[in-house]
């Protein structure tokens, strides 16, 4: 049987910002989205069957099809009809090493992923704006996780402006294994709370999304300057997150207590906290510290760095 493994990194942003509503109901953002060498590994199996099935080693991820690394094969399914026929469903399985529901994009990676794996699983030879393409059927950050590095994301998160690639930027992250944020929450509450002060005019609005060019966080990270980034980072979901979860704002708090610390700030809707160092090694002491202050089982802790790239295949 053919199989593909495949590595999933994650994502956090630099840069959230939340500009309006847009007609189709979701908000229109201008972020920049940042990939990391935390990743899962995703394998993909033909099985010669009718049959699509996920397997994972976590137990907080579901293998039924709400799964979205599920969605995106059922999608591959179906966009090709006729190459499924020839070549049959697969069998999924997702080493996780991500943590779930962290905001750092875990099973947009993972379908991500599966997107490339089938694609190249059944000889399809689709494009990166082909698959990208696909990718924004199933989610805002899937797109991004397809060629990953670093870049500008406007619309709901799917329109995407390369950067020059940031990598070896050293970070440290944190997160609470049971505590999640609802994604949808954290975004309708925001809009409750500050929708008073969203641009109306469609022009205007656009204009905005796209004056995030010349954001100073955008010369920061032009620069490759971990200094700077840590200085003009900006996540308008704190504003709602923070206040309602003590203990990712607790987290924060002790992220920037630390000397060693250049900047922190929450990834995507949390709960997920980052601290950005600047080395390997002051990573290292930074997680000792952390851990030594909460010496709790249920806090995860990594130390990772910024990447260039998205959907790799696994060196064997």
């Amino acid at each position: 049987m053919r199989s593909y493994s495949l590595i999933a990194p994650a994502k956090i942003n630099l840069y959230l910002e939340i500009l309006g509503d847009r007609p189709d109901g979701y908000h229109e953002l201008a972020m920049i989205l940042q990939s990391i060498d935390l990743a899962d590994q995703v394998d993909i199996h033909a099985n010669s069957t009718e049959a699509i099935s996920i397997h994972c080693d976590h137990p907080q991820v579901p293998t039924d099809k709400s799964n979205l690394a599920y969605r995106a094969a059922a999608l591959m399914a179906r966009e090709f009809p006729e190459v499924f026929n020839n070549f049959g469903g697969v069998d999924i399985r997702i080493k996780k090493r991500i943590p779930v529901a962290a905001g750092l994009a875990g099973g947009s990676t993972n379908a991500a992923a599966v997107l490339v794996g089938i694609d190249l699983l059944w000889d399809l030879g689709l494009t990166k704006s082909e698959l990208e393409e696909l990718a924004a059927e199933l989610g805002s950050d899937v797109p991004f996780c397809i060629s990953g590095g670093t870049v500008i994301a406007t619309g709901r998160g799917e329109k995407l402006s390369p950067l020059q690639s940031l990598d070896n930027i050293h970070l440290v992250l944190a997160k609470y294994t049971s505590l999640e944020v609802s994604t949808p929450w954290a975004y309708k509450t925001y809009r409750q709370v500050f929708g008073s002060s969203y641009i109306r005019d469609t022009e205007d609005l656009l204009a905005r999304a796209n004056a995030v060019h010349s954001e100073d966080v955008v010369k920061a990270v032009l620069n490759k300057s971990a200094v700077e980034i840590s200085q003009k980072m900006h996540n308008d979901l704190e504003k709602v997150v923070l206040p309602a979860y003590s203990k990712v704002s607790e987290l924060r708090e002790l992220f920037a207590s630390q000397p060693e610390v250049l900047g922190t700030m929450m990834s995507g809707s949390g709960p997920s906290v980052f601290g950005i160092v600047e080395s390997k090694a002051q990573g290292e002491i930074v997680k000792q510290k952390i851990r030594e202050a909460i010496p709790d089982n249920d806090l995860e802790l990594f130390v990772t760095q910024t990447i260039t790239s998205g959907i790799q295949i696994a060196q064997k």
